[in-house]
């Protein structure tokens, strides 16, 4: 049997003959794009799997997957391909705006969802993040994380071909549909889960799976513990007495992509997604999917060759389809996941901690320092920028990055857990805590925004924390993210105690059932839902009104205030400069702070002239978006 070769010359001719056999010739449109992309897909297959047997008949069925997709790809999503070929920084414009939702809890199915669209529209959406919806076991799934099948929706929230109807009517309204991936692992019901464990042909090597404590035990000394309230180490045991390797929870089963059919595998079940009108893909827990003895088995080199190769195979038969990475590691680890070629878009998870970081110690150096030095990524790549998500909230900040300004990062987490648990003395919070280390005192924090910012507490700077905090994810450059009903100030739901299959996970506390009073209440002003509906609704409008807010570039600026956060948005005659104050008091910036720019400034948010001659006033948890013009430009 041909196996792969390092020069792929020698084996594009094999890889095309053998595709033609399975599924027939290629049409012109996929012959070129083949061309094109197999010279970069047949190195990575080869670093990947270049010495195994099947390596070259692993390459060929997915070149042969890949064409049959693209035969099957529906006139109308081949269209969407072309524009967004004419367009490819289409999701770097100002007008982006995301949402997030699990379908169940928001619009109870995916007929609600179709019936929510011209709220979405009225919002400003152009991105729709549905939470996992595919198929999953009774009970505790993760939340959906633990998925037994790709291509079945969940039937409680309806059937593929409804889904595939609500991308093509989302698509008309101008919003592009987004989904997990969970790439990771499968749930323990997976049909091929299943398969290994009975030791079906070709399924064997699907999962990692030891038949005693060997191999795990030597692993998981340089393995970190990513559940400890689920089970120890990485590892779970099956009632025949081997052990697979199960990183999250114990009915999440890793896969196993040392083994190139695995690869093979999941590239068919995206390019199916991609076929339904999927245009994003959230690549779920990106960091891990590489294994090595000796190694915290986290971003491994093989992880980033992965996804190049996995690019590859859609830029052939899918290539409007973008990757969103949710890495949440070393901020050093998660840039590296970013670019045209792994990750286009990528979590910013890095800037929501700081951002919280700062409401509660009153202090943005940190926030500022991450702007300045790791806000910028490759060309034609997007931060998604949030405030919270359907996850907890780990500060994820480097250690050494604190360290300057004399931060020791391991009690300074202690206290931002605290305080946002409400054990800290003065606090406006209160989240709950999720997964407590009692062996290493770590833990993250869940709740809603409303409720961390101090809403539910009946602070009175909480709805213009609130607002704060969404100012900075809209401004600082790539597509922002809503989770649907913060925008009405929706609060924590402690009934998940109530449930067994959500007891035991504190982050169903801030997945609340769609709130319904708050909704009809926005419109009032004299509610918490109508102040952040108008506030947030106003800065939707005003960044869509603003051609600054595109792109991704950012500038510094020194705002000379202990409690300013401050930059500047580039522009062709002018800039906006971005002033927010995390603190609980008044904040004046002096005039000759601000002597850099002509002394006429307008609000962008609330359309009116600023005079700068004079120095600048914040209120409390204040901010304003002021395009400027700078001195040098204007004379």
């Amino acid at each position: 049997m041909p196996r792969l070769s390092a020069a792929w010359a020698a084996d594009i001719d094999e890889v095309r003959t053998r595709a033609a056999e399975a599924v027939g010739p290629f049409d012109s449109a996929f012959a070129r794009r083949f061309t094109e992309h197999f010279a970069t897909l047949h190195p990575l297959f080869v670093d990947l799997y270049g010495d195994r047997e099947d390596g070259l008949e692993q390459l060929a069925a997915v070149v042969a997957e890949a064409s049959a997709s693209w035969n099957a790809r529906p006139l109308e999503l081949k269209a969407r391909d072309d524009l967004r070929e004419a367009d490819p920084e289409w999701y770097l414009s100002n007008r982006m705006l995301g949402g997030v939702c699990y379908v169940d809890r928001y619009a109870g199915n995916l007929q609600g969802v179709r019936d929510s669209i011209p709220y979405f529209q009225e919002l400003g959406l152009t991105y729709l993040h549905l939470m996992p919806l595919f198929e999953s076991p009774e009970g505790n799934s993760d939340g959906g994380y633990a998925v037994s099948s790709y291509r079945r929706v969940n039937p409680a929230l309806g059937t593929m071909d409804e889904l595939a109807a609500l991308a093509a009517d989302l698509r008309l309204a101008g919003i592009s549909l987004v989904v997990d991936f969970i790439f990771n692992h499968t749930s323990n019901e997976h049909e091929w889960a299943q398969n290994a464990v009975a030791g079906e042909a070709g399924y064997e090597d699907f999962y990692v799976i030891f038949p005693d404590r060997e191999m795990p035990d030597a692993y998981e000394k340089t393995v970190r513990e990513i559940f400890p309230d689920d089970h120890a180490g990485s590892f779970v045991q099956l009632p025949d007495g081997r052990w697979i390797w199960a990183t999250f929870y114990h009915f999440q089963w890793d896969l196993n992509y040392a083994n190139p059919a695995v690869f093979r595998a999941m590239a068919g079940e995206m390019l199916f997604l991609a076929n339904q009108g999927v245009e994003i893909l959230r690549m779920d827990a990106v960091a891990f999917i590489w294994k090595r003895l000796g190694t915290t088995c986290e971003s491994l080199p093989e992880a980033h060759l992965l996804l190049r190769a996995f690019n590859a195979v859609l830029r052939m038969a899918a290539p409007s389809l973008l990757f969103k990475s949710e890495a949440i590691v070393h901020p050093d680890e998660v840039v590296e996941y970013i670019s045209l070629a792994e990750c286009q878009l990528s979590y910013n998870p890095l800037q929501m901690a700081l951002t919280w970081e700062a409401l509660a110690t009153r202090d943005p150096r940190m926030l500022q320092q991450a702007l300045d030095r790791r806000h910028a990524i490759p060309s034609g790549t997007a931060w998604v920028n949030y405030v919270r998500s359907h996850d907890d909230i780990g500060w994820t900040f480097a250690d050494e990055d604190a360290a300057e300004f004399g931060i020791d990062g391991h009690p300074h987490r202690r206290f931002l857990n605290d305080f946002y648990v409400g054990r800290f003395g003065g606090t406006f919070a209160r989240g709950v805590p999720f997964q407590e280390n009692p062996k290493t005192g770590d833990a993250r924090v869940t709740g809603t925004t409303a409720s961390l910012a101090g809403i539910e507490a009946g602070d009175a700077g909480g709805v213009d924390r609130v607002l704060l905090a969404h100012a900075i994810a809209m401004s600082t450059g790539g597509v922002p993210l809503l989770y649907l009903g913060d925008e009405v100030a929706q609060l924590n739901d402690y009934s998940y105690t109530d449930d067994a299959a959500t007891s035991g996970d504190s982050r169903w506390v801030h997945r609340p059932e769609r709130p319904v009073e708050r909704y009809a209440q926005r419109a009032d002003a004299s509610t918490d839902a109508g102040r952040v509906f108008a506030g947030l609704t106003a800065l939707i409008s005003a960044r869509q009104g603003t051609p600054e807010f595109a792109g991704g570039a950012l500038i510094g600026f020194d705002a000379k205030h202990p409690s300013v956060l401050a930059y500047q948005r580039p522009g062709v005659d002018a800039v906006i400069l971005v002033l927010a104050n995390v603190g609980d008091h008044l904040a004046l910036i002096d005039p000759l702070t601000l002597s850099g720019f002509h002394a006429d400034a307008v609000d962008v948010i609330a359309g009116e002239t600023v005079e700068l001659k004079r120095g600048l006033a914040l209120l409390p948890h204040g901010f304003r978006w002021l395009r400027v013009v700078p001195v040098a430009a204007h004379s």
